[in-house]
């Protein structure tokens, strides 16, 4: 793993796995969204992570809504634009690529293999429902996978690559790392990597802290040098594994999309509070923050000027 010499926080704002009977406080439309994450920036994200609902809450894969919330935050603020390639598993390849093909930001979350990506539990503990489509939504998860296959991975990686998008990928288990090293060695990912580690989804590999351990070890085996490394545990997991990343030299990654908490029994107000506990925990360990900027420097990104709303 390349140590990171400041730790980069990044911010999933909002995701597609929570649904709004769960907190009052979970971003849904696009000002909500793209106001969300500016306040998580002003507390020190250099990366914001987005997806896109409908007014409902209900996820939606429409680009011009992500085209609305890019151009708020850019308007508004400079930040690593991250644009999720995941959107939910009851869309099709075509709908979760259009965003990131229409708006090309210099970073798109690549999710490395297809698996069970189960949050059908929600239903169990959602006592009263705000919008009708939220339960059969996360009971869906219980019978169809997230698909993702080796062809979409190299179309995904063909099409938004040329355009100098380069990618998060998210790895559930240790197999997703040497799906990831095959594409490396095709030479159609190019380090440096960023290596999203994701635990605790059931499905995915579990949030125990030894499998984080292994799983950096066998990408230190894989990729040597080549790599940062960063983790989130789902849910009550988030900020213990966030901090046991950042004690390992790796980069964080916090959110309301992860987890809608700030604590036993007690709900995120805003997804800038989760920040603001990382960031201490961060800094409590005598790291640095990393701006945008040295993000960017650090994950070969092309920068703020090539990415707007129109994906110019």
């Amino acid at each position: 793993m390349r140590e990171a010499e400041k730790v980069v926080i990044t911010t999933a704002v909002t995701g597609s796995v929570n649904v709004p009977s769960q907190s009052p406080h979970l971003p849904l439309s696009a000002r909500q969204v793209a106001d969300s994450a500016l306040e998580a920036i002003e507390a020190g994200s250099a990366v914001v992570h987005l997806h896109a609902r409908e007014a409902d809450g209900r996820p939606t894969a429409d680009p011009e809504v992500f085209e609305e919330i890019v151009a708020r935050i850019g308007e508004r603020a400079d930040a690593v634009i991250n644009i999720t390639t995941g959107g939910a598993s009851s869309m099709t390849m075509e709908q979760r690529l259009a965003a990131a093909l229409r708006l090309k930001p210099e970073l798109a979350s690549m999710n490395m293999g297809t698996m069970n990506f189960v949050y059908s539990a929600i239903a169990d503990k959602v006592t009263r429902w705000t919008h009708e489509w939220e339960k059969p939504y996360v009971l869906n998860t219980w019978s169809h996978p997230f698909v993702n296959t080796f062809d979409s991975i190299e179309h995904t990686l063909r099409t938004l690559g040329e355009s100098g998008t380069r990618f998060e990928y998210e790895c559930y288990d240790i197999g997703h790392l040497y799906s990831l090293a095959h594409f490396v060695e095709a030479g159609l990912a190019r380090p440096p990597l960023l290596i999203q580690g994701v635990f605790g989804v059931l499905g995915g590999i579990g949030a125990d802290h030894a499998n984080l351990e292994h799983m950096v070890r066998i990408a230190d085996r894989l990729f040597g040098d080549d790599y940062y490394f960063s983790a989130f545990g789902a849910g009550r997991d988030q900020m213990p594994f966030a901090t046991h990343s950042a004690w390992l030299g790796g980069h964080v990654r916090v959110g309301l999309e992860d987890s809608l908490w700030a604590g036993k029994g007690r709900l995120a107000r805003s997804n800038a509070e989760q920040v603001r506990k990382i960031r201490a925990v961060v800094e409590d360990l005598g790291k640095e923050i990393a701006t945008p900027a040295e993000a960017r420097k650090m994950l070969a990104l092309r920068g703020a000027s090539a990415v707007d709303a129109t994906g110019a």
